[in-house]
């Protein structure tokens, strides 16, 4: 799949890392040269240094790496540790025991600041409730909960009696829930009778209620609610309790547990080319070393900063980047319930100046929202706090990351453009601040320990610049996924099989440039990218499929200025319903997407037609209903369609 690319389109400017930022960096220039030596020349010794240097081990390791049966690797297996300990208990010695561990604002301004101190007693006294609850090693707790600090002590309290968690994003439906308990057999779910959102509250008990009906399959048998919003909701005797009254009479000293390194800390579900999401599972020490340290050289986290970054705890995001890998590093992070632009559009740029925060890690979806809205709003308030910005979940265009660099970042922040997955656990290729210059749009090069490579469709390396390919990694690293929960053969065949289980394949195409530097060109399966989230195309089909009206439905991306990836769905009606109004079916399907996958899967465009575009063999031709949906003049090979006249009727289909 090797295309050249027109290097005179490439972005051109570069912005050198600023001197202060140099001398002052956790890592600099030199070190970085060392590191990536290191790595190169003996990859165990250097894996192996970094975790003992980082980590608190119950049991030390000896074995760093066992690859005998790869892709199914183990990092330092024969060890023991608790992540829960490596991320509380050490800090409490000293005077950071009494350091702001999270600061929280609610949507309606309230806040509410936990120590280490605190944290590490709240954290006991729900890992004793869940005890109590007849949580057990090993056993599967769901987390579907808003954006508050329980959230966090939730998790925390799993990894401390080595409880797996999967944390749910709360604004999932009820259906997504279900199918996450279904797969899992969580015996516990952690919610809250609502959350805050733009003003509205958000019924997460109710639909827990709805994914728990007695004719699904799950195992939940108790199910713990936190008190939030204050709705009217129903409780279920026997299996309902409120959180005040589980913790109430519980002892606040809970031992860490001690877990062997490759025991699971939790499963998170990211959707893939098939319709059924992946539970992805990662490691307890591997996902831990990997999560900190590149919370230490991406974001420069230093004791005195307040760091933020605004992902809900239920994405990869918020599990490393808002509490595993900071409060490893005994970091201050900051948390935000609700909607960025409520009450105003300068809400986030109020909360900056307000507490002071010094590194903000978000998306460009948001970035380019806030940027659509003006600069009037930033103006407003004094953000010379801040001294890093950094990217997540999908390539910064050029104009947005100026924006953000000038209006944001006064032009004296470095900006961490980062490219990780669910996947591998914590950033893989990313501009570090005291070392990188920033190239807008690019993600630069990758981290030391990290063998980042283009590969063309033989799997041979692409060595000449500006020529895309499969971006690969092909050495391990710790914090890699361990597979797909309860389904090893999905794992070889997702991420190993295309290239004879060599490489890793990140299932994105890339390009360098002559400086090395990495340039994200997209997809090369069918899992779209709508506001840094990743959805499957056919878990949205088959939520469209599933409206009585629908025979068939066909789902692409197409640019989106705000959220990078809209989704545009090619509808074929039932035959009955030919006549049905097309704006009514329309508001119908839209709903019923957003009932079945949650509001982000919504398709912004919906086209019908009476058929789709398929080979001889019954395959959809999404490359065709791709350039259609963008009004591309369709260029490729349409000889193998099994009806070349169905591309004309595609181009007038009737839009809602």
């Amino acid at each position: 799949m090797s295309t050249s690319i027109d290097s005179t389109l490439s972005e051109t400017r570069s912005f050198p890392v600023p001197a202060d930022f140099a001398r002052q960096a956790n890592l600099d220039a030199e070190m970085f040269a060392r590191l990536n030596q290191q790595a190169a020349e003996d990859p165990d010794r250097f894996w192996g240094d970094l975790a003992r240097r980082h980590l608190e081990w119950a049991v030390p390791f000896q074995l760093v790496l066992e690859a005998d049966q790869a892709p199914f690797y183990r990092w330092f297996a024969d060890g023991q540790l608790n992540v829960a300990h490596n991320c509380v208990d050490r800090h409490l010695r000293g005077a950071s025991r009494h350091k702001a561990a999270l600061i929280w604002e609610g949507e309606d301004g309230a806040v509410r600041t936990l120590t280490y101190a605190q944290l590490h007693r709240e954290m006991q006294l729900f890992a004793n409730a869940l005890k109590h609850q007849g949580v057990r090693k090993g056993d599967r707790v769901a987390i579907y909960m808003p954006m508050v600090p329980e959230a966090v002590i939730a998790m925390l309290a799993c990894a401390r009696i080595g409880a797996i968690h999967t944390v749910v994003f709360g604004g999932f439906s009820a259906e997504a829930l279900k199918d996450r308990l279904e797969d899992t057999q969580a015996r516990v779910l952690i919610t809250a009778d609502g959350a805050w959102r733009a003003g509205k509250v958000v019924p997460l008990k109710r639909h827990a209620d709805q994914a728990l009906l007695r004719e699904h399959g799950h195992a939940v048998q108790r199910v713990i609610v936190l008190r939030r919003t204050g709705t009217e909701i129903d409780m279920q005797d026997g299996r309902d309790i409120w959180w005040g009254d589980a913790t109430a009479a519980m002892s606040a000293d809970c031992p860490a547990l001690p877990m062997q390194a490759e025991d699971p800390l939790f499963i998170l579900y990211t959707s893939g080319s098939t319709g059924k999401p992946k539970g992805v599972f990662h490691s307890s020490a591997g996902y831990l070393l990997w999560s900190m340290l590149t919370t230490r050289w991406v974001f420069d986290v230093k004791p005195e900063d307040v760091y933020w970054c605004t992902a809900d705890v239920g994405w990869i995001t918020g599990h490393s980047y808002v509490v595993y890998g900071p409060l490893a590093n005994g970091a201050t992070v900051f948390l935000y319930e609700g909607a960025p632009m409520y009450p105003q559009p300068d809400r986030f740029w109020a909360m900056i100046a307000r507490h002071g925060i010094s590194i903000l890690y978000t998306a460009p979806t948001a970035i380019r929202a806030f940027m659509k809205m003006g600069d009037e709003w930033p103006r407003r308030h004094d953000l010379s706090s801040l001294r890093l910005l950094g990217s997540v979940g999908e390539p910064m265009n050029p104009e947005a990351w100026m924006w953000y660099h000038q209006t944001i970042g006064g032009g004296r922040c470095p900006v961490a453009d980062t490219w990780w997955q669910t996947e591998t656990g914590g950033h893989m290729i990313a501009p570090l601040p005291g070392v990188t210059a920033n190239k807008p749009g690019s993600c630069a090069l990758p981290l030391p320990g990290i063998s980042a490579r283009i590969v063309d469709d033989q799997g041979n390396f692409v060595r000449a610049p500006d020529v895309g390919g499969y971006l690969v990694i092909d050495r391990p690293w710790p914090g890699m996924l361990r597979g797909i929960w309860g389904d090893p053969a999905r794992y070889l065949e997702n991420y190993w099989a295309r290239f004879d289980h060599r490489y890793y394949v990140a299932g994105d195409s890339a390009r360098r440039d002559a400086d090395d530097y990495f340039w994200m060109m997209g997809r090369i399966d069918d899992v779209l990218n709508v506001s840094g989230h990743r959805l499957g195309t056919a878990e949205v089909e088959s939520a469209l499929v599933a409206h009585p009206a629908v025979a068939e439905a066909a789902v692409v991306g197409v640019p989106h200025d705000i959220k990078g990836e809209a989704l545009c769905a090619f509808v074929v009606l039932k035959h009955r319903h030919q006549g049905d109004d097309r704006d009514e079916l329309g508001a119908a399907l839209r709903a019923q997407v957003t009932e079945l996958i949650g509001a982000i899967a919504r398709p912004d465009d919906i086209r019908f037609t009476d058929t789709l575009p398929k080979t001889r063999s019954g395959k959809i031709m999404r490359r065709l209903l791709r350039s259609i949906a963008r009004g591309e003049t369709i260029v490729q090979d349409t000889s193998t369609l099994e009806d070349e006249g169905i591309l004309q009727q595609l181009g007038t289909a009737k839009k809602s």
